[in-house]
C-alpha cells in the first residue's frame, strides 16, 4: 500500500490553518501543521515532508524568505498560499524557488489538483532512467546536475523544464508542451511562471558554465543544444 503523502501547512491564521488541514485530510493526505515560527526552517526539515504550503505573511522570516533560506538545504515542493495578488510578489516567490503560487480565498479544488499534480511529478523524477547532458550526470530525482565534485541543484519546476528538454534535445520544444508538462492542465497554467523558471534555470547553467544550453527560438520555443 502507497504511504500516505505529508503536507506540512505553514500558516498563521488559525482559521485558514484548520480549513487546510480538514481539506488535505479529506483527500487523504496527512496534514501537519506547523508551530514554532521562530524556529520554522529547522521544523519543515525535521518533519521532512513531501510537500509544504506556505503562506509569506508569518511571524519571524516571512515567506519569501523562509523560501530562499530553505532552498540552501532542501528541494522539498512549495506552493506559496497568500493574500497578496501583486505579480511582483508572484515572481519574487517563484525567483526563489517556489514550485507553485495560489492567493486566498483559494478555490479548494484547484488547489488540491495543484497539490496532486505537483506530487506525481515528483514521484515520476524518481522513476526516471539516469541521463547524462554533456559532462552533466542527470539525476532527476533529485534535481541534481552534477560535474565529478560540483553539484547544481534545480527546483521541481527547473528540474522538469530540463528533462523535458533534454528528451527533446536539438529539437525545438513549444512553450505550451512546456506549460502542459508543468501543470498538467492547460487550464491551470500561468504563462509568467513558466518565464520565471526558464529565465532561473538558464541562469543557473550559465553560472555552471553553459551559457548556451538553451537557445530561444522566437515564436517557436526553447531548445536544448
Amino acid at each position: 500500500m502507497e504511504q500516505m503523502k505529508r503536507i506540512l501547512i505553514v500558516e498563521d491564521d488559525e482559521g485558514v490553518r484548520r480549513e487546510l488541514e480538514a481539506l488535505l485530510q479529506n483527500a487523504g493526505y496527512e496534514a501537519i501543521v506547523l508551530q514554532d515560527f521562530m524556529n520554522s526552517k529547522a521544523e519543515i526539515l525535521r518533519v521532512n515532508p513531501d510537500l509544504v504550503l506556505l503562506d509569506i505573511n508569518i511571524p519571524g522570516l516571512n515567506g519569501e524568505m523562509l523560501l530562499h533560506e530553505l532552498r540552501k538545504d532542501s528541494q522539498v515542493p512549495v506552493i506559496m498560499v497568500t493574500s497578496k495578488t501583486s505579480e511582483v510578489d508572484e515572481v519574487l516567490s517563484m525567483s526563489y524557488g517556489a514550485d507553485d503560487y495560489i492567493t486566498k480565498p483559494y478555490n479548494p479544488t484547484l488547489l488540491l489538483l495543484r497539490v496532486g499534480a505537483i506530487l506525481k511529478r515528483v514521484g515520476s523524477a524518481g522513476v526516471a532512467q539516469s541521463q547524462t547532458y554533456r559532462d552533466l550526470k542527470v539525476n532527476a530525482a533529485k534535481g541534481i546536475l552534477a560535474r565529478g565534485e560540483e553539484e547544481l541543484f534545480l527546483t521541481k519546476n527547473e528540474m522538469i523544464i530540463f528533462q523535458h528538454l533534454l528528451d527533446k534535445r536539438n529539437s525545438i520544444v513549444s512553450r505550451d508542451d512546456l506549460m502542459t508538462d508543468l501543470w498538467d492542465n492547460d487550464e491551470f497554467v500561468n504563462d509568467n511562471t513558466l518565464t520565471v523558471n526558464i529565465s532561473r534555470l538558464r541562469a543557473k547553467l550559465a553560472d555552471f558554465g553553459y551559457e548556451d544550453a538553451i537557445e530561444t527560438r522566437k515564436k517557436q520555443g526553447y531548445i536544448l543544444i
